[in-house]
This record gives structure tokens, C-alpha cells and sequence, in this order.
């Protein structure tokens, strides 16, 4: 591999115009055919095999006109002193009622006078507006249009809000990127001390993003994939883009200063940072493409779109990168501190300061044991709450208080009760050409004496009679455990009797489906991308200890990750700091998205810091030493990666919407404890502890290995015929415990 990428790297440099051109024409050619691409098409957001898909498929089949996955809004209207019965009042309801039902995407709206959608004191009501199409259909000039009927009909005398899902939300534009650009070009100039080493990881992170998004629109009509496909992958592009060039770019610099030529400096810089960057990238398409194996089509199209991104990235830094190099000549130069350090020694006939790096290595490696103890204990106590996990979708309810969803929210529990704001939408069929309005006026005998229950609506049949659907209110609000008790009482046997099939769907219920099938997927999930990971490790490594340990290592940072989550958004812990409105279940997603992007970024660090550690062991075989040359080479630039990753993701927190900031939090914080507690604390600990032993691999399994040459070990063969050959990695005055030598087979 390392081989193999030199020749990569030494033939962009030497073509570096040609290189350069071809990635800028594939650019233009993306972007071309992305402009003249179909629209895509709507997110797929079905949930094969759930029961409220059943429910809502088998409406599409029976009540054709009813639009059972269609938008929806509540229009929620409170009198001000008196009730909305009044004859002004009621006049000023039933003109908004007619307005609402102008709209061009809207099929129905209930007259609330006339469905009796009026609370018994008289001093609230609402109406329901449903839409010809899915949320993912509903235009802009449709949710203005209801903004705007909702706005005008307010008055003194009158509160009107709306809520649901055709209710547009403020999401806030891209100023979270924009942020994390910002932060990351101040880490980049600050990391390399110039602004054209700093301004490449930025120019070729875009560059793979409006290469990856063009080519998903172009795809978009012809895959069916839905319009939010490309989020995941502008935001990992960016994430992993600038990481794999910072590693490069960073790895060259460090080969100038070893005297090397600017030609066997990218050549050389290409074959060992860019070893790391192909199998890092290969952890993160595993984690990506694994999203998969949940059966929600949408998160499966984001993954396998986001991993593609990841593997423009890869492409980008070892092929255009070595290009650029190239083109801006003596304008990147070598790495400043060592130059100055090394023209300064002789001089002053006193060895310079080691780098904060070097001096935080060498404190972990003499007390290995207490570092250890102290890093695990601490992630484990911020673990303790994941335990408490619960999860679900957060709706109206977690909405700032200011928004009309959330006064719509609080309106509705005030005049009819919680329940109102999740009803349940019941299908009944009668089995086998059963009578359906018998089996019908069972279950709703069955239904109301259940516990949970509030009220129940007459049951509504199709034309052919054999299928019936009503409404359940239930007393708890959505989202809450009895909420979801009552959901699966209705779902038992029970209910159904001997003649009859009962499906449950509705908001809430989808919500309940969805949070179940995503914490049955997440451990199969959690287990297949490490899994595979692991193996691949096993190549990358030639160890069996050292990934197991980055396996352990990363389900201890995403424990801790969920814990502090769990703490935050959930207990409330500290939630006037973090802006959390109300406290409750953790969005269902949060878990399963955490730990594919964390997995990936976790092992970005991993391969990074401990290849030039295990190539720093493989020229002199002893463990301590070859901790701290790894350090020493790749401390700064891992720490400006998780600090540009940590920016990025913190930039989400600003969001007015708590199932972004939940996002933006969970990954700051996750992306924190691996980068900081975990690769730069736990594991200089754990591999001194270990010494030989964790770069050992057993004489059984060393034959079945490829051997990949991650740390660029072949590259000696081009060494040998450049004069100005540097000394490797781990020749420097720190002294180790090294112990006998192992054997060749071991670090082969």
C-alpha cells in the first residue's frame, strides 16, 4: 500500500497541472449536470415491517381520498375573555376556517362547530388541516400561506397558533458550516503558521463537497434518492476533507525538514500519511454504509451518499493534494519549530523544549496506571446515565416557547387535555369477510375500557364496508411512557378479540415504531461496524491487542457520550446553559447517528496517532520511545483535527430547535472524550502497559494477514538511494524499558 501510494503521490506532483485540472473539470462537469439534473424526489420516511406502516398502507389501500400520510396542521383558536362561541368570535373562527381552506395543497379543513372540536368550557377550539401530499411534498407558498392565514387572524379578542407538521420551522441556513469553517481555518493557520499550508485542506474539503453534492443531485431522480440525502455528506465531507489533507499536507512538511527533496517529500508524504488516510477512510464508510443494516430507507440513503463523500476525500488527499504541493512550490515550507530548534541546538549547546506533546507523553508513560485508572473512571461516571436511555421524537412540545407549534401545544393541553396532542389513529378490519361493524363495535367496547384512554370518535367505513378507522385520545401527552403503555395495550391480543385485525398508527404511534426498530438496531449495528473495523485494524496494525483496544476504547467515549446527552436533554442537568426549553426523551436517532460519525472521526484519530507510533517501533523496537515519537509527529495535528470536528459540530448547539442541539451537543462532546480522554490519554497508557505485547500478532494468524505497510516500511527501498536520507522515527534521547526484541514475524 505504502509502495503503491508513493508512486501515487510522486506521479501527482510530477502532473500536478493535470491533476489539478482534472479534478477541477470533474467539478465543472458535476455541477453542470446537477443544474440540469431532475428535482429529487421525496424522502422516503416508510418503516418497512412496522405496525404503523401496515396501518397507513393498508388506509392508502381502502380510503384512497383520505391522504393518511399526508401534512396536517392544528389551528388552534382561544377567546380572549369570553368564548369562541360568541357570535364575533365565532364569526372570525369560521372566516379563518374558509381562508385555511383556500390553500393550494390543502384537501380538507374541519369546521370546528360543526365536529364539535370545542372544549366544555367554550373558551377554546381547533381545527384540522390536512394536505393533499407528504410533509416532504409540501411547498414553501403552502406553509406560507398558513403562517400567514394564522397571523392575520390574530387579534385582541382572538389567539390563533398552529402546530403540526406543515407548520414551517426556522431552521437557520447553513451558519453552523459557516462557523465551523471559520474555526477551522483559525486551527489551520495556527497549526501550519502560513496561510497557504492552511488554505489547502480547506480548498480540497470543498472541492470533494461540491463534487459529492453535485454528483447526489445528478443521482438524485434515477436512485430515488430523497432531498435531505446530501446533509450527512456535506457535513462529514467537511469533517473528513479537511482532516485526511491536514494529515498530508502536515506529513510533507515534516519530510522537508528531514532534508528530503520536494518531490520525495510528497512521494513520501502520500505513502505514509496517506496510508492512514485510505484505511481511516475505510472505517468510516464501514460505519457509514452499515446504517443499512437499520431498514429505514432515508437513513440508509444519507449513509451510503455520505460514504461515497468520504471516498472522494480519500481520493482528494492522495491524489490532488501531492498536485497542489506541487503548483505552490516553495510557498509550503518545512516545519518550522524543528528547523529552529535543530539550527539552535549547537548553538546554544542545550537541548530545546520538547513540545507539549512530547512532555504530555512522557508524563502518561511514567504513570501509566493512574492515568488509566482516572481517564476510565471519569468516562465511566459520565456513562452512569446512559443507563436511563430513553428515546423517542421529540414534537411540538419541545419547541422554544415563543414558536406558534409550541403556544398551538400548549393551548390544546390546556382545553382538552394532553392527549389531544397525540391521538391514535385506529384501522379495524373483520377477518376473513367477517362482519366489519360488529367486529368494529367490539374493539371500541374493548378500547374504552382500557386504561389511558380519554375519548374515542364514531368509527368511519369505507365504501366497501369491510374497514373502519377511528380516532383514540389518549390522558397522557405524547412521548411519555404511558402514552406509549396505552399504544401497546391497544396492540394486544386482546383488543382485537376473535374477529378482528386492529392496526395502530398516527403521529405518536410512528414515533413509538420508529424508537423501538432504532434501539433493536443499534447493538447489530454497533457490532457490525466494529466488528469489521476490527479486522481491518488487524491488517493496518499487525496486532490483535492494539485494536481491540480501539474498539474498547471508542464504545467507552460513546458511553460517555450518551451519558452527558442522557444528563442534558434529558434529566436537565445544566439545561439553562445549554438552552433546553424542556427537558425529555433523547431523539430516537441520536444514538445509531452518534455512533457512525463518531466511529469514523474515532478511528481517523487512531490510525493517525498510533501508525507513527508503531512505525516509530518497527525502526527500533522499543515501546515507550515509540509512544512518544508518535506524539511528537502527530499530537498537533489530531489536536487541530478534533478541535476543527468539535467547532463544526458545536456551531449546531446555536440552533433555536432541540433536536439539533441535542445533534450538535451529542457529537461535540462524544468527538471531545475520544479525541482528548480516550486517543491521547487512555491510549499511551494502555499501549506502555502493554509494551511488546501490543505490537504482537500470533504466528497462526501472521500468515492468514495481508500485509499492508501502513507506516511506509518499503519506502526504505527509496531511501537508500537519496543521499539526504533522514533518521527514522524514534531515534531521540528518550530512553524506554525496551526488553528483548521480538521476533521479525511480529512487525513485519
Amino acid at each position: 500500500m505504502a509502495a503503491f501510494l508513493y508512486k501515487t503521490g510522486k506521479f501527482s506532483y510530477r502532473w500536478r497541472w493535470w491533476v489539478t485540472v482534472l479534478w477541477a473539470g470533474l467539478l465543472v462537469l458535476t455541477g453542470v449536470l446537477a443544474s440540469r439534473a431532475d428535482a429529487a424526489p421525496p424522502n422516503d420516511f416508510s418503516l418497512p415491517g412496522t405496525e404503523a406502516q401496515r396501518a397507513y398502507d393498508l388506509l392508502d389501500e381502502r380510503f384512497p381520498g383520505m391522504n393518511a400520510d399526508g401534512a396536517s396542521a392544528r389551528v388552534v383558536f382561544k377567546a380572549g375573555d369570553g368564548k369562541v362561541t360568541a357570535p364575533d368570535t365565532r364569526r372570525a373562527v369560521e372566516d379563518t376556517v374558509r381562508a385555511l381552506g383556500a390553500g393550494s395543497q390543502v384537501s380538507a379543513v374541519t369546521n370546528p362547530f360543526e365536529t364539535g372540536t370545542v372544549s366544555k368550557d367554550g373558551s377554546t377550539a381547533y381545527a384540522q388541516v390536512s394536505y393533499s401530499v407528504p410533509v416532504a411534498e409540501l411547498t414553501d407558498a403552502s406553509r406560507e400561506e398558513l403562517t400567514d392565514t394564522v397571523g392575520d387572524a390574530h387579534s385582541p379578542e382572538l389567539t390563533v397558533e398552529a402546530g403540526g407538521n406543515a407548520v414551517s420551522d426556522a431552521m437557520g441556513g447553513h451558519s453552523s458550516e459557516a462557523v465551523g469553517l471559520a474555526v477551522a481555518a483559525v486551527v489551520l493557520v495556527l497549526t501550519f503558521g502560513a496561510l497557504i499550508a492552511a488554505g489547502l485542506p480547506l480548498l480540497t474539503a470543498l472541492l470533494g463537497v461540491g463534487i459529492g453534492t453535485c454528483a447526489i443531485k445528478v443521482l438524485a431522480a434515477p436512485l430515488g434518492l430523497g432531498g435531505t440525502t446530501s446533509v450527512l455528506a456535506t457535513m462529514l465531507g467537511l469533517a473528513v476533507g479537511i482532516d485526511y489533507a491536514l494529515f498530508v499536507v502536515s506529513r510533507y512538511r515534516d519530510e522537508l525538514a528531514r532534508g528530503r527533496s520536494r518531490e520525495e517529500a510528497a512521494a513520501h508524504g502520500v505513502g505514509t500519511a496517506g496510508s492512514a488516510v485510505v484505511f481511516a477512510g475505510l472505517t468510516v464508510v464501514i460505519a457509514l454504509a452499515g446504517l443499512s443494516v437499520v431498514g429505514i430507507p432515508v437513513l440508509t440513503q444519507m449513509g451510503l451518499a455520505a460514504a461515497g463523500t468520504v471516498g472522494l476525500a480519500v481520493l482528494i488527499a492522495v491524489t490532488l493534494i501531492p498536485a497542489l504541493l506541487g503548483i505552490a512550490g516553495k510557498r509550503v515550507k518545512p516545519t518550522g519549530p524543528r528547523r529552529r530548534r535543530e539550527a539552535a541546538a549547537p548553538e546554544s549547546g542545550k537541548a530545546a523544549r520538547p513540545k507539549l506533546g512530547v512532555r504530555w507523553a512522557r508524563f502518561v508513560t511514567r504513570r501509566p496506571v493512574a492515568v488509566l485508572l482516572l481517564g476510565a473512571s471519569a468516562l465511566i461516571a459520565v456513562a452512569v446515565p446512559a443507563g436511563s436511555l430513553e428515546l423517542g421524537l421529540p414534537g411540538d412540545e419541545s419547541k422554544p416557547a415563543s414558536t406558534t407549534q409550541r403556544q398551538a401545544y400548549d393551548l390544546l393541553a390546556d382545553g382538552f387535555g394532553p392527549g389531544f396532542n397525540g391521538p391514535l389513529t385506529t384501522v379495524v378490519t373483520a377477518d376473513d369477510g367477517g362482519d366489519a361493524q360488529a367486529a368494529t363495535r367490539d374493539v371500541v367496547s374493548r378500547i374504552k375500557d382500557t386504561d389511558g384512554v380519554a375519548t374515542i370518535t364514531p368509527p368511519r367505513f369505507n365504501e366497501g364496508k369491510d374497514t373502519a378507522v377511528l380516532t383514540v385520545v389518549p390522558t397522557s401527552a405524547p412521548g411519555t411512557p404511558e402514552t406509549a403503555d396505552l399504544v401497546h395495550d391497544l396492540r394486544a391480543p386482546e383488543i382485537e378479540g376473535d374477529g378482528a385485525q386492529v392496526l395502530i398508527a398516527g403521529t405518536t404511534a410512528m414515533n413509538i415504531d420508529v424508537s423501538e426498530k432504532l434501539a433493536d438496531a443499534l447493538v447489530p449495528y454497533i457490532a457490525l461496524v466494529v466488528g469489521l473495523a476490527f479486522l481491518l485494524l488487524i491488517a493496518v496494525f499487525r496486532s490483535l491487542l492494539v485494536p481491540l483496544k480501539a474498539a474498547l476504547g471508542f464504545l467507552l467515549s460513546i458511553a460517555a457520550g450518551l451519558g452527558a446527552v442522557v444528563a442534558v436533554f434529558q434529566w436537565g442537568w445544566l439545561s439553562s446553559l445549554f438552552g433546553v426549553t424542556e427537558p425529555g426523551p433523547v431523539m430516537s436517532i441520536m444514538p445509531i447517528f452518534m455512533v457512525g460519525v463518531v466511529f469514523g472521526l474515532a478511528m481517523d484519530y487512531e490510525v493517525f496517532l498510533v501508525t507513527r507510533m508503531r512505525e516509530a517501533y518497527v525502526v527500533d523496537r522499543q515501546p515507550v520511545r515509540a509512544v512518544i515519537g508518535g506524539f511528537e509527529h502527530s499530537a498537533r495535528v489530531v489536536t487541530a483535527a478534533a478541535v476543527i470536528m468539535i467547532a463544526v459540530f458545536a456551531g449546531f448547539m446555536g440552533s433555536s430547535e432541540q433536536m439539533v442541539k441535542t445533534i450538535g451537543f451529542g457529537l461535540a462532546i462524544a468527538v471531545l472524550f475520544d479525541a482528548f480522554v480516550v486517543r491521547m490519554t487512555l491510549v499511551p497508557a494502555v499501549l506502555t502497559l502493554l509494551g511488546h505485547r501490543a505490537w504482537r500478532l500470533p504466528r497462526w494468524l501472521d500468515r492468514w494477514v495481508p500485509h499492508v505497510d501502513v507506516e511506509g516500511e518499503s519506502l526504505r527501498v527509496h531511501d537508500a538511494h537519496d543521499p539526504h536520507e533522514p533518521e527514522r522515527a524514534g531515534t531521540g534521547p528518550e530512553q524506554a524499558d525496551a526488553g528483548p526484541a521480538p521476533e521479525l514475524h511480529e512487525v513485519r
